[in-house]
């Protein structure tokens, strides 16, 4: 099972001071050596990584660059000039703090899209929400891979098994007792392994992410059909206390304990 890191909050942490510290290239090799793949979201405000990032890592990293995108003109066309190795396009909103639940697989310029970047030979992701009716469509729209939307498991997760609910992140919608929880983990995850079965049964490539970390991720590293993860906020801010290195190895440790072990 690869692991994609992405590496957008090291530039959130630049960003904050607008200085070139901590440099995103340098953090890039460091995922090159010890990850699988490097993700990262260049967003229609640029709030975080910006074009430059983009080019630097495509012309001096070896590894495979996922860039996440919105159905955006100019952003497509910066990936259709730069040709990573693969485009995920995700639904933006301005205001949002992180991505919010799977793309609008009826948006009038998504089949267009994804069949322009294709003709440029980049594969193309749909992040979509665990649901059947997306899986089929993701494949009618010809799309090579998939990743499922985790956040709704990993919320649920962190509600029953953590102390979030008492702290100011509670979600209000999550607020209710702990077995009617439990039942709503047990269910999300099984929408989570039907649809990656079905995904690999009709030929799509089964990635997963949003709101992973070191806890919730043993039970999708489980899901046979599941070929990658992509993991982010969880990585860098675990990477504070030990270093990038160590925690990139320590997700990976993780993933390759409880991957087949169903």
């Amino acid at each position: 099972m690869f692991l994609g890191v992405n590496i957008d909050h090291i530039a959130v942490l630049r960003q904050a001071r607008m200085v070139n510290d901590p440099d995103l290239l340098e953090a890039a090799f460091i995922v090159a050596k010890f990850g699988d793949q490097i993700t990262l979201h260049v967003r229609e405000d640029r709030r975080h990584t910006q074009d430059f990032d983009l080019k630097n890592l495509i012309r001096f990293c070896k590894s495979p660059i996922n860039l996440e995108c919105a159905i955006n003109e100019e952003i497509l066309n910066l990936a259709l000039a730069l040709k990573p190795s693969r485009v995920t396009l995700v639904p933006e909103k301005r205001e949002e703090l992180t991505t919010e639940g799977g793309l609008n697989l009826n948006h009038p310029d998504l089949k267009k899209s994804i069949q322009r970047l294709k003709n440029e030979n980049i594969e193309v992701s749909l992040f979509i929400n665990p649901k059947l009716n997306d899986i089929e469509k993701s494949y009618e729209l010809n799309a090579d891979f998939i990743e499922l939307h985790t956040g709704l498991y990993a919320n649920l997760y962190n509600a029953l098994f953590t102390n979030i609910s008492h702290t100011a992140f509670a979600l209000k919608e999550l607020q209710m007792d702990r077995k009617k929880l439990q039942n709503h983990l047990e269910e999300e995850l099984k929408e989570l392994k039907l649809c990656a079965k079905k995904g690999a049964e009709l030929g799509l490539k089964v990635a997963a992410g949003h709101g992973l970390n070191y806890k919730n991720v043993k039970e999708i590293a489980k899901i046979n059909e599941i070929c990658e993860l992509n993991i982010g906020q969880s990585i860098i801010a675990r990477s504070v206390f030990v270093g990038l290195k160590k925690a990139i190895l320590e997700m990976k440790a993780l993933i390759d304990e409880n991957k087949n072990c169903n």
